[in-house]
């Protein structure tokens, strides 16, 4: 690390135009108050060293710098109406500090990976002034220290030298605003080879680097000098375009739409776009073109990004193969006695099934596909479990799944088998290859995967790709939920009318649930009426016509009111649902009140600051990102678990997830953490709490749909609090979502594609 390490891309000593010199102030970064990841504004706290332990705050772009080194900051004295005299810093440079003191303090900040305090002051009182010195030039003399062993010894001299070229990216970066953890992991991505990549590819970073969309690398592209004609930057802008829509939900576009798209957001001519998306489809690596039935039955000529393209083709094709299949793993049902083994069933459960249970019973022992759905009280559970224990009677060998830990474990409870996520069950590899697939099926005769509205394209395909010909696949979940987060509709797409996969949907509502306001004021929501919130004991209204209101009540209710009238944990057993992330009562804004609410900072408690976020122990928090790299089989869009340590000197946190698994996070990793005190409803899917709290307000308004608010109310097992307006209930009880997704899964199950054209399956398998 160089005495002069961060330098800004221009560092004028004069204000332009004025000849107005700008102020210097030196000192050291005690503390980042805030910091905004997104455009590097950054309030902090400096120790000048001029005596009283006072601290001066100090506000601007200070993009990198790190807790305990020395700045020599230019700016602009001022002062704050709140928070008093401060100092706005113009552009910084990193200065090693050089006495023993700052030497100590500096190691000791947790900036280098391996160094604490304590082993900070071995360090120092061994080599005195000359300790960086050393690190930097004979790192492997550290073993000299007590203490210090040679795996202690490479690690700090890896860290030190990491640190280094992080700088020097993140000095290139400062120039076009790229927060300090992007820049890390674009250092992570292509190490020494950054700043070419940067310079000479920058639209790679979209493609390659998560979390760096089109609008990032086109920011860096355009200072770097890249045309805004570029074929290259229009390419990158169609793909881009796909790319957005699949994260709403979207398997393909139709072409008018993405070009129209493309000529509004890339702002050059339509000639330009038509030309450079006729070059991707013809590129291996770029886009596929094909017509396909549109909403209203005329062919649209859909665009897809290969994958998503790959895995429609190979999911219809494999349900297809697996529908006619001759081979049976479970031919003992074919001309079994039902009257015989149902009342066998009976005695076993101690309960008769209903005719349409019944019927759901037999389609899954004899059809090798089939779907069962139906909303809360309607006897799902009960169905599935009777279904596996007639098919363990039989010997036969049962595969219980969902697509996440709260899911499987509700399965495994349920039938007292054993049960796991999607993911575990196919052993996903880092890269996000699965160890089971078409070439090695899962040795299973029966494979029942609950949650399966959440099911999207992409694990589908996996997940049916795995199933052994001849086994039988049931697929079981709520098909008027909200669709999975990722792209596709796979369960509506499965029971569209004229389909292959044959279903039975439960309807009948049984006694028990029938005395449940939740269960009953869920079906309710989903045929168009309001819910009644009053004169029941587990479903209530606090109205907050508005939104701040409503927002600073949920929390009160979650954090407090709840827990003590119905003696539940806040952390464990209330979860705070909202329709969106952003707003005075979205998910962003309640976490943060939340866990001042629930884990607030205290002096013992240790804590992480990272961007606008803190992070502590004890605190909920959810994986924002799937990251196949990540504990046994990955982690996952999704996962939520609970931070149990945090090692300033290692840099890690660690975190338990809802799965019993424990997940290391490197600090320079923590953008893919979120708190999860309160969650957007999109990301609930799947889970079950005791208690939820759902703020409805105005503000959400264009969220405000049915299969959104019946989402949320169905998650709770015993417990609804709304807290919001009567207006935005309405609203949501009679807005009906608009419009499918754009997929054409249900086309080809129908036929609309060859299974020929698969070429047995062979050209989608490696997704």
């Amino acid at each position: 690390m160089s005495s002069s390490s961060s330098t800004p891309a221009t560092r004028p000593a004069d204000v332009p135009g004025q000849g107005v010199r700008l102020a210097v102030v030196e000192g050291v970064l005690e503390r980042i108050t805030y910091a905004n990841e997104e455009n590097g504004y950054t309030v902090a706290r400096v120790d000048t060293g001029r005596g009283g332990g006072e601290l001066l705050t100090v506000v601007g772009s200070l993009l990198g710098a790190q807790p305990g080194e020395s700045l020599r900051m230019e700016g602009r004295w001022g002062s704050h109406p709140q928070y008093g005299r401060q100092f706005t810093v113009e552009n910084y440079t990193t200065v090693l500090p050089a006495t023993v003191q700052g030497i100590r303090r500096y190691l000791g900040s947790g900036l280098i990976k391996g160094i604490g305090p304590r082993i900070a002051d071995r360090i120092t009182e061994h080599f005195g002034v000359d300790t960086l010195e050393v690190i930097e030039t004979e790192p492997g003399r550290l073993v000299e220290v007590p203490g210090l062993g040679p795996k202690r010894t490479r690690m700090i001299g890896a860290a030190w030298e990491e640190q280094k070229a992080i700088k020097e990216v993140m000095v290139f970066l400062q120039g076009v605003g790229v927060s300090t953890s992007i820049a890390v992991r674009i250092y992570k991505k292509y190490g020494d080879g950054s700043i070419g990549v940067v310079k000479n590819q920058p639209y790679r970073l979209a493609a390659d680097v998560w979390g760096i969309g089109f609008l990032t690398a086109d920011r860096i592209a355009q200072a770097v000098g890249i045309p805004h004609d570029s074929p290259d930057r229009v390419k990158a802008g169609l793909q881009y375009a796909l790319s957005q829509s699949s994260d709403q939900g979207h398997c393909f576009l139709p072409e008018e739409r993405l070009i129209s798209d493309a000529v509004k957001m890339l702002q050059v001519d339509t000639g330009l776009v038509i030309e450079c998306l006729a070059e991707l489809a013809g590129d291996e690596e770029g886009v596929v073109r094909e017509e396909v039935p549109g909403a209203d039955g005329q062919p649209v000529t859909a665009v897809y990004l290969i994958p998503f393209h790959r895995a429609e083709l190979s999911l219809a094709g494999q349900l297809r193969r697996l529908l006619r299949s001759d081979e049976d793993r479970m031919p003992g049902f074919r001309d079994v006695d039902w009257g015989r083994a149902l009342t066998w069933l009976a005695g076993r459960t101690g309960a008769e099934l209903a005719p349409e249970q019944e019927q759901a019973v037999r389609l899954a022992l004899t059809e090798k596909v089939a779907v069962l759905t139906g909303g809360p009280g309607c006897g799902k559970s009960f169905t599935v479990r009777s279904i596996v224990e007639l098919a363990r009677a039989k010997g036969a060998k049962v595969v219980l799944a969902a697509p996440t830990g709260r899911a499987a474990k509700r399965l495994a409870e349920l039938t007292g088998a054993e049960a796991s996520t999607v993911h575990r069950l196919l052993e996903l590899k880092p890269g996000g290859d699965a160890a089971y697939d078409r070439d090695r099926p899962l040795d299973a005769d029966l494979v029942v995967v609950d949650e399966a509205s959440m099911l999207d394209l992409l694990l589908a395909n996996k997940l049916v790709k795995a199933v052994a010909m001849g086994a039988h696949l049931l697929l079981v979940g709520d098909v008027d939920q909200l669709p999975s987060v990722g792209a596709g509709e796979v369960l509506s797409d499965l029971l569209a009318p004229g389909g292959p996969v044959p279903s039975v949907r439960l309807t009948r509502i049984f006694r028990q649930a029938q005395q449940s306001g939740v269960v009953t004021n869920a079906h309710r929501i989903n045929e168009g009426l309001q819910p009644v919130t009053q004169g029941l004991d587990d479903f209530f209204l606090f109205v907050a016509d508005e939104t701040e209101e409503a927002g600073r009540l949920a929390v009160d209710v979650a954090a407090r009111r709840v827990p003590a009238k119905f003696g539940l944990d806040p952390r464990r057993d209330v979860q705070v649902l909202a329709p969106m992330h952003r707003g005075p009562a979205g998910a962003g804004t309640l976490n943060g009140l939340l866990q001042q609410a629930i884990t607030p900072a205290r002096p013992d408690l240790p804590e992480k600051r990272f961007g606008g976020r803190v992070f502590r122990v004890g605190d909920k928090v959810t994986q924002i990102r799937n990251n196949y790299d990540k504990g046994a089989n990955g982690v996952f869009n999704g996962t939520v678990g609970v931070v149990t340590a945090l090692d300033a000197v290692e840099q890690r946190l660690t975190v338990l997830t809802d799965e019993d698994e424990e997940v290391g996070y490197d600090f320079d990793e923590l953008d893919e953490l979120a708190h999860a005190y309160a969650v957007t409803i999109h990301r609930s899917q799947g889970s079950e709490y005791p208690a939820v709290v759902i703020p409805v307000t105005t503000g959400a308004w264009m969220m405000l749909q049915r299969n959104l608010l019946y989402t949320a109310v169905t998650r709770a097992r015993k417990l609804v609090v709304l807290v919001g307006s009567r207006k935005a209930i309405a609203q949501a009880v009679r807005t009906v979502s608009a419009g499918r997704r754009h997929t054409a899964l249900d086309h080809r199950l129908a036929g609309g594609r060859p299974a020929s054209d698969l070429q047995d399956g062979r050209t989608a398998s490696d997704l």
